[in-house]
């Protein structure tokens, strides 16, 4: 199949963030993406494949509900990468309603809800995705991209999350306000990552022990104060250093896992 045929130029149109929210299907770029994808019943419509990735990735073949075969030049039309991998799979919108992300605390399941990110206004698709494999790496139960966040489905986000946008329920809330409201109202602490927080994050080992959400704001401004206000705390990450800040997925990685630690030396 050629970059001509009109499927490979059907589904090249899910490179708009229009026509995937139309369809309600994305990219899924590489075979990490496609492993995760996989992973999930029903998520995965179609894979394109090169014929060198076909050979390479038989498991991944044989697990596709469809396979294509395709030339280079289809494929690279389909992936955004610079070098890619033969692989590209065609699958379903995985986000879920805020409140199976984060349940009222009548709920049963809310007991288990330890641990959530909130992510206010991140603008970049790198930092969004590395913010969800941070989160599912540091064992949280979910996360909202909240207001007005780089779409979740954006090919980078899903690259630069490595496979684990398929692993963590993930919500879409257009209201930031609604999504720390809906935390505090499942029995979760909301703690702002701040760098002018009141609170250390050295020192927060009595507040990182109780079932919280973290909220993280825009890579370039932060958070807004009025938002920030909502929080229950507000935490800072010391700079012992000269730096002025650290990035986004930096400061993410750092508080999730510090929640992580406590939590999980507590359970213990």
């Amino acid at each position: 199949m050629t970059a001509g045929n009109a499927r490979v130029k059907e589904t090249r149109k899910l490179s708009r963030r229009s026509e995937r929210s139309e369809r309600r299907l994305f990219l899924a770029d590489g075979p990490n993406a496609v492993q995760g994808a996989l992973t999930v019943a029903g998520c995965v419509v179609e894979v394109f494949a090169t014929r060198d990735a076909t050979e390479q990735y038989a498991e991944l073949a044989d697990a596709a509900p469809r396979w294509t075969v395709v030339d280079d030049r289809a494929l690279a039309s389909l992936s955004d990468s610079v070098s890619p991998a033969g692989v590209v799979g065609v699958c379903r919108f995985l986000d879920r309603p805020l409140r199976e992300v984060v349940p009222p605390v009548d709920e049963a399941r809310a007991s288990r809800r330890r641990l959530l990110a909130i992510c206010a206004d991140v603008r970049d698709p790198g930092n969004a995705g590395t913010v969800i494999r941070c989160a599912d790496a540091a064992g949280a139960e979910g996360l909202v991209l909240a207001g007005h966040s780089v779409d979740a489905y954006n090919p980078k986000t899903v690259r630069a999350s490595v496979g684990s946008l398929f692993h963590l329920p993930v919500a879409l809330e257009p209201d930031p306000v609604a999504a720390v409201r809906a935390a505090q109202a499942a029995g979760l602490v909301v703690l702002a990552a701040d760098g002018a927080g009141e609170v250390d994050l050295d020192e927060a080992d009595e507040l990182l022990a109780q079932p919280t959400a973290w909220l993280f704001g825009n890579e370039a401004w932060g958070l807004p104060a009025e938002l920030a206000g909502l929080a229950d705390h507000r935490v800072r990450i010391p700079i012992h250093g000269r730096a002025e800040s650290l990035n986004l997925s930096t400061a993410a990685a750092l508080c999730l896992y510090a929640s992580a630690r406590i939590q999980r030396r507590r359970l213990s």
